[in-house]
């Protein structure tokens, strides 16, 4: 099956999209031909290379996608982490050729997607591993990269010991591109597509069997959230929800599972955008067979079409707005804390002054804290926002504090809280802060390889 590709008036039609697998030379010249055709929605960039140096493609769709704007929230998703999980590539082939599809065709999900979000996809970030993957199911050939590693054991794992934090193993060239990309783009909500069963998937992925470890799940301070997100990818997929679709599998209630209650994983890449990156991802693996044959990705893309669509929408869940000092200027790294919800790396503003928070509708408390300023708490009645293609706008006015007054100011806070329960619970563990700028700036591994998918 072809469909022809529809661009810009005057541009040249670009090269047809056939469902089945295009090599990783035939997926950049794709992205290259969507780039050059629509440069006022398309924007194509590389985070880095392989180990055998293949570029790492990422498109951004969206009618600013050159760079970020102020209140607009950034989207990503990516896939082919292992190498021999492919539908992911099909999938998000055809999400870029629907999208510039429908905003071309005047079409009004899109051109609302596209309006008020920067959607970003990476279609293969282990092009090595493809390259050498098989056709079977479930075999790992081709899983791992070209180094012979798992990239969804090498992320930073704020759950790993003390030990495996002083690096015995070091980061891939594709994980610290990830990491760099995180560090580049202020992302709010994400997803990685795997295979090989089928569920939506939550965090946390590991634990050190402290306060977050709750009835055999890992659970997040924002688990409401999570299992909103799992649910509505999961129900808006034609059988995921029914949640006993693959015959080798579990059954999964309602087609979504926490995690570390499916099997635990140290490394992970959905655990480290959410603690470090304030980046809520979950993991969905999208067919029972990780290499579906040719003849069944058409009605593959039909099932997870309008799930991959309804979950992009959901980064406009909550609140979002700017943290203004004394002087009425933006601030970047303001802590913004949701009572109730206190992650282990509190959520900061990011160079533009800005903040994103996924929230359910409701009532909730906001402390904000910045250096120099009076510590401000305000309540926010918060809508849904997904249906109006926004999140609630709020933003925050601080109130500096003179030397003459001889009150306290708001003091700096560390980039993470390092206070964790000790795994025989026998008290709490205080990480100093400078372990975890090792290992988030140096790129020290601390998670653990494994060959569970």
């Amino acid at each position: 099956m072809s469909v022809l590709f529809l661009t810009l008036p005057f541009l040249a039609i670009t090269t047809a999209l056939e469902f089945r697998y295009h090599s990783n030379s035939e997926i950049e010249e794709y992205l290259l031909d969507v780039n050059t055709s629509n440069p006022d929605i398309a924007h194509l960039y590389s985070i880095g290379q392989s180990v055998r140096g293949q570029q790492l493609w990422v498109l951004a769709l969206g009618v600013a996608p050159h760079h970020h704007t102020v209140g607009i929230p950034e989207f990503k998703y990516v896939a082919n982490m292992h190498g021999n999980e492919v539908l992911g590539r099909v999938l998000l082939l055809h999400l870029i050729h629907d999208l510039v599809r429908g905003y071309r065709g005047n079409e009004a999900w899109s051109l609302q997607l596209l309006n008020s979000t920067r959607i970003h996809l990476l279609p293969s970030m282990n092009p090595d591993g493809f390259n050498v993957a098989d056709t079977h199911c479930q075999y790992s050939q081709g899983r791992f990269n070209q180094n012979g590693v798992d990239l969804n054991r090498n992320f930073p794992d704020i759950f790993a010991s003390l030990r495996e934090q002083h690096g015995e193993e070091k980061q891939e060239v594709e994980v610290r591109a990830v990491i760099g990309w995180l560090k580049m783009e202020t992302f709010v909500l994400s997803a990685n597509l795997h295979g090989g069963a089928l569920v939506a998937s939550y965090p946390y992925d590991n634990s050190n069997n402290g306060r977050e470890l709750v009835g055999g799940a890992s659970v997040t301070p924002d688990n409401d959230v999570f299992v909103h997100l799992a649910r509505l990818y999961s129900s808006n997929h034609t059988s995921m929800h029914l949640g006993d679709q693959c015959s080798d599998s579990r059954p999964f209630l309602e087609g979504i599972t926490n995690g570390y209650q499916w099997y635990s994983v140290s490394g992970g890449m959905q655990d480290y955008n959410y603690v470090w990156a304030q980046c809520l991802e979950l993991t969905l693996e999208l067919s029972c067979c990780k290499h579906p044959p040719v003849n069944q990705l058409p009605a593959l893309w039909d099932e997870n079409r309008n799930a991959l669509l309804a979950f992009i929408q959901q980064v406009h869940l909550g609140v979002k707005g700017r943290v203004f000092d004394g002087f009425g200027v933006p601030v970047q790294n303001a802590v913004v804390e949701v009572k109730g919800r206190s992650n282990i790396c509190p959520f900061r503003t990011n160079q533009h002054g800005e903040y994103y928070r996924l929230l359910l509708p409701g009532t909730y408390s906001f402390t904000v804290t910045y250096p120099g300023h009076e510590v401000l708490t305000e309540m926010l009645d918060i809508p849904y926002g997904p249906d109006v293609y926004s999140a609630m706008t709020h933003d925050f006015l601080l109130r500096r504090i003179s030397a003459s007054t001889g009150r306290a100011s708001a003091s700096p806070t560390p980039n993470c809280n390092l206070t964790l329960i000790h795994p025989e619970g026998g008290g709490a563990v205080t990480r100093p802060v400078w372990l975890v700028v090792l290992a988030t700036g140096l790129g020290l591994t601390v998670g653990l390889q494994s060959m569970i998918d």
